[in-house]
């Protein structure tokens, strides 16, 4: 059982989603206020191992920006929002820090974020929001003065040699309570200004939570805690019979329990928080090496959700709807791999940050063909701040352009593309470091081959000694496909500065395959709008995508040989 009753959800069932909003609609028309009925509130909910994050009472991609850290002023918005523009991003991700709104304790202070939301609907985007306050990057520079700087009050860490750690433990009900008390007013505050708009759909509670240099806390405090029996949460998550942490766990049981320790202290404030007002929270993770399983805890954030705790995280946190990667290793096989780790049944992906260097904005491509309920690359304004070498070195419009082709892409179907990954099949693919072939599987009667640094004519089989060279540009990889399932035989298709060729699948292999009709086209207000027809060159030697935004809808035959 769990430690804590939850108050709310973990994440709700589309049947359940559905059934209560029948219900409501329902009410209303009884009692003649059908008309007044205001859109739901924000919610993850999940189908079938698939994930939709609704805004409105439909299905929403996240097409995000997010601001540098101290951006989080309103003397910095007008340089955050021309770059949101430009980027064609549909979400702005924004700090509020602890130190900004409790700057004296029981003193609240709002104005920012009141200007944020009232400047967000000015420039038609939505709001996620982080909350920086006792973990900000594992440290507690965001919190007030009167917290860090108050280790007997508020405790730090004890590292394993008996020194004191830069990191605040979590161990401690004075802590947490007056973080919760903190961030209960923000949600207070931000219902009451948004609760019938919904301008804010997320909350990030905290910021890569866990600690460098230790595995854990190491203070007396904890070493007693350690030597308690395992909540019984954890033993079922694992199926493990009782006993100390120690016992449990063995060689895991430092980072373990740490990470039991973060995911229950701040599963205690979402759920305070939620009592209130229940947008949808997500966790984000420092990451730890995804091709080296055995980097030792301390190496990287341990406690933080990093992916070999992910189970931990789940069941001592049952308010967090989904924990998020942070990605900064700009090599395919790194990148895929975290993608992969954080694309589960019980967890939605979403790429709570990533670099903003023009590597990473192919990478769209792979975490939408995952089902990804969104993307939220990181450094996104105009202020002149750079995180390099994470990052670009670019702080002005040259920085935005890679993601703002992308983007631009999904511009007008982010509602449609979000509601096919719900209720149907979709499949991405991104250009991996060695340029070469990928295969999508389609189904029993197609799969498709997605290549790179192809000429929109001919075949690379003409060329076997490459004597007219690649096109110009394609040496640093760029490309993506997307893929959406429309009918057995038809599928929308979007994709940059790549090729992708149908071929029949098992049940259609005796036969010969023509693409029936290729239309060009765009979405407005829900609906396809035809442009032009593909054919001729543009179809007979693969459907080739340059850097120019372009949606096809394309539609599959066979023919008897």
């Amino acid at each position: 059982m769990w430690e804590r009753i939850p108050l709310k959800k973990t994440v709700k069932t589309f049947a359940s989603q559905q059934f209560l909003l029948a219900l409501s609609a329902s009410v209303l028309a009884m009692t003649g206020a059908a008309s007044a009925q205001a859109a739901p509130i924000p919610e993850l909910v999940q189908k079938n191992g698939k994930y939709a994050l609704m805004v409105d009472g439909a299905p929403f991609l996240v097409l995000g920006g997010q601001a540098n850290n101290s951006s989080n002023y309103e003397a910095a918005l007008p340089k955050v929002w021309p770059a949101i523009k430009d980027m064609h991003a549909n979400t702005l991700t924004m700090p509020v820090a602890w130190e900004q709104i409790e700057p004296v304790e029981g003193k609240f202070d709002f104005s920012f974020v009141d200007t944020l939301v009232k400047q967000a609907r000015e420039n038609n985007v939505r709001l996620v929001i982080l909350w920086f306050a006792t973990w900000k990057n594992t440290g507690p520079s965001y919190a007030p003065t009167w917290v860090k700087t108050d280790n007997k009050r508020f405790p730090r860490l004890t590292n394993k040699d008996g020194t004191t750690s830069y990191a605040l433990s979590p161990l401690y009900d004075t802590t947490r309570e007056a973080d919760k008390k903190a961030y209960v007013e923000l949600v207070k505050h931000i219902k009451a200004i948004d609760g019938d708009q919904h301008t804010v759909i997320m909350l990030q509670p905290e910021n890569e939570t866990g600690v460098y240099g230790a595995a854990r806390d190491y203070s007396k405090k904890a070493d007693a805690l350690m030597a308690r029996p395992v909540p019984a949460a954890l033993l079922k998550k694992y199926n493990k019979k009782a006993g100390d942490w120690n016992t449990v766990f063995g060689k895991d049981a430092d980072e373990y329990f740490h990470a039991w320790s973060i995911a229950t202290y701040i599963d205690d404030i979402v759920a305070a928080g939620d009592a209130i007002y229940p947008l949808p929270t997500y966790v984000n993770a420092a990451l730890k090496d995804p091709l080296n399983p055995n980097h030792l805890a301390g190496a990287y954030a341990s406690g933080g959700p990093v992916y070999s705790v992910i189970d931990v995280w789940k069941a001592a946190a049952p308010h967090i709807e989904l924990l998020a990667p942070d990605l900064y290793t700009p090599t395919s096989q790194s990148y895929e791999k975290t993608l992969e780790l954080y694309a589960r049944p019980d967890n939605a992906l979403y790429v709570a940050e990533s670099g903003n260097s023009p590597v990473y904005a192919r990478y769209i491509f792979s975490a939408l063909g995952r089902q990804g309920i969104g993307f939220d690359p990181f450094g996104f304004d105009y202020t002149g701040y750079s995180n390099h070498p994470l990052g670009t070195t670019k702080t002005d419009i040259e920085m935005v352009k890679p993601f703002a082709t992308v983007y631009k892409l999904f511009e007008g179907m982010d509602r449609e593309w979000a509601k096919l990954s719900f209720d149907s099949q979709v499949w991405g693919v991104s250009e991996p470091d060695d340029h070469s072939d990928q295969t999508l599987d389609l189904g029993a009667k197609w799969n498709a081959t997605v290549s790179y640094r192809e000429w929109q004519f001919g075949l690379r089989k003409w060329d076997p000694e490459n004597r007219n060279g690649y096109p110009e540009g394609s040496d640093v990889p760029s490309g993506g496909v997307v893929v959406a399932k429309l009918s057995d035989s038809e599928f929308l298709v979007a994709g940059m500065n790549a090729r992708i060729t149908f071929g029949v699948g098992k049940e259609n292999a005796k036969k010969g395959m023509l693409l029936d009709r290729v239309e060009e086209g765009h979405f407005e207000d829900g609906k396809w709008v035809f442009e032009r027809v593909w054919n001729g060159d543009q179809t007979d030697y693969g459907l080739n995508f340059t850097g120019q935004p372009v949606i096809l809808k394309v539609r599959l035959a066979t023919y008897e040989q």
